[in-house]
């Protein structure tokens, strides 16, 4: 039986993983990253990390699981989006990949919309420092000597394709979030690249994330046990790849990714862009799909950090603790979710978390709980963006690191008033669902009959008691940000 493998370029590992045609997980394996802040709000990597990582990953199920990669026929990519990886013409980096967490571009921002006056119009998002494009203005400006060279940009996974492959290609839901994508066309616009000063020969070609895009090549087939002609597809970004994964590939499906960011993901059957809101409007990973998605740049981190700050032996014993601290208890503040600023709905760079509202009784458990609903409160704000831009959704599920806790959970389903559901193997998010395009682009099957929905693993029912308590927490939470924003600037 034919095998695919999908690889999943994060932020803070590269996953790989191998599944039948039955979707049964035959191998995976992972390798961990670092991120670089060199100055205040900026975030890096150095693209050879990823490729020493995947090329370890994939070295590792080829000594673990060698008859399993022996029957690998299509590979599947997906990664963390927005990521200015620089080549000059001999493919060579130029300079550390700018990523989607980093915020140094605020300015740029404001110059790509004045010298394009439709690019809300043309991308269907308003310009934030997480995009691509943007990180290309800064560049111009602060490192011409670089800019000058450069011969082609590429999205994370799409260096790894080059690698993979020797081919330039980005699928359109990665594509999309460049800023220089005419989203409703599915092309590259001329009119967001040339005020970018570059044009379409520093792009990859635009491809469907289902396209075959290239083979492995021979050199790296004999060392990871591959067979020939292996295929590599289009892929997605991280969010795409993920709802590929679980079957939100239907107008009106939805989830909550509580990952390292926090994601609102609907699938939607047109274009729907609401740019003024920071509602990301971008082409879904399977043709004639598009998505709209609300994105927090904090979410299940800022739980990782709490735990870390407050001494709790792990995130189980914070959640414990927090557990034990009734909903209504006064000793509990008000936690605003933006470690490192914030994109949905207040597209702010500068942000930062805050607590309010401590008290002399206010211990760690208090503070964990807190953390959780800020966070589930963020997310309110960004359903409430998305309830306003129209979407139609009948279904939402959770998930992400975050979604194994149960009390998120619960929290989660009770601030937004909805039932939520959980998928079995659903931790395995982006990498299954890339191996999914993998299957795709190698069997040419219908992309309907493989991105099919996981078996349910729990359903949460909003607790009317909890919706209760928190129905006046989240409108008091929502009066906190617009009282202190103008500290941040």
């Amino acid at each position: 039986m034919d095998a695919f493998l999908g690889i999943d370029l994060g932020t803070s590992s590269v996953k790989a993983l191998v599944i039948d045609a039955n979707e049964q997980l035959l191998a995976e394996a992972e390798e961990t990253l670092e991120v670089s802040r060199p100055q205040p709000t900026w975030s890096e990597q150095d693209p050879e990390s990823w490729w020493t990582a995947t090329d370890a990953a994939m070295r590792r199920l080829a000594a673990d699981h060698g008859d399993v990669m022996a029957r690998v026929t299509g590979i599947g990519l997906s990664g963390q989006m927005h990521g200015a990886t620089l080549l000059d013409a001999g493919d060579n980096v130029l300079r550390p990949a700018i990523l989607w967490n980093d915020g140094r571009c605020a300015a740029e921002c404001a110059v790509l919309e004045e010298r394009e006056p439709k690019s809300r119009a043309i991308t269907g998002n308003m310009a934030m420092p997480g995009f691509t494009a943007p990180k290309l203005v800064w560049v111009a400006q602060h490192e011409p000597e670089i800019f000058r060279q450069v011969a082609k940009v590429l999205l994370p996974k799409d260096y790894l394709r080059l690698r993979l492959t020797g081919e330039y290609a980005s699928d359109m839901s990665d594509a999309a979030g460049t800023l220089w994508l005419d989203v409703a066309a599915r092309d590259w616009s001329d009119a967001m690249l040339a005020a970018c000063e570059l044009d379409r020969s520093h792009m990859p070609r635009a491809v469907e994330g289902t396209d075959p895009t290239g083979t492995v090549r021979a050199e790296l087939a004999s060392v990871w046990g591959l067979a020939d002609n292996v295929v590599v597809a289009g892929g997605a970004g991280d969010n795409a790849a993920s709802a590929a994964g679980i079957g939100t590939v239907v107008p009106g499906r939805a989830f909550l990714s509580l990952g390292t960011s926090g994601v609102y993901f609907v699938a939607n059957e047109a274009f729907s862009p609401m740019p003024d809101r920071g509602l990301h409007a971008f082409c879904h990973c399977l043709p004639g799909l598009w998505h709209q998605m609300a994105v927090m740049l904090n979410a299940a981190s800022c739980f990782g950090w709490a735990t870390a700050a407050t001494g709790a032996a792990s995130e189980a014993a914070l959640t414990q603790e927090a557990a034990a601290v009734a909903a209504d208890d006064a000793a509990v503040p008000l936690f605003l979710p933006y470690l490192g600023g914030e994109r949905t709905p207040h597209n702010d760079p500068h942000a930062r978390g805050a607590f309010f509202g401590l008290t002399p009784e206010t211990g760690r458990g208090a503070l964990g709980r807190a953390v959780l609903e800020g966070v589930a409160f963020a997310f309110a704000d960004c359903e409430a963006v998305i309830a306003d831009a129209h979407a139609e959704i009948d279904q939402v599920a959770l998930v992400g690191g975050g979604a194994r806790s149960e009390l998120w959970a619960d929290i989660l389903a009770a601030v937004l008033g909805r039932p939520l559901v959980t998928f079995r193997h659903g931790e395995r998010g982006a990498a299954f669902g890339a191996a999914r395009l993998g299957r795709i682009a190698a069997t040419g099957e219908d992309p309907a009959a493989v991105c099919t929905l996981p078996p349910i693993d729990r359903e949460i029912a909003p607790n009317p008691a909890l919706a209760e308590a928190m129905a006046p927490r989240l409108e008091k939470w929502r009066r906190l940000y617009p009282a202190v924003k103008d500290l941040y600037a």
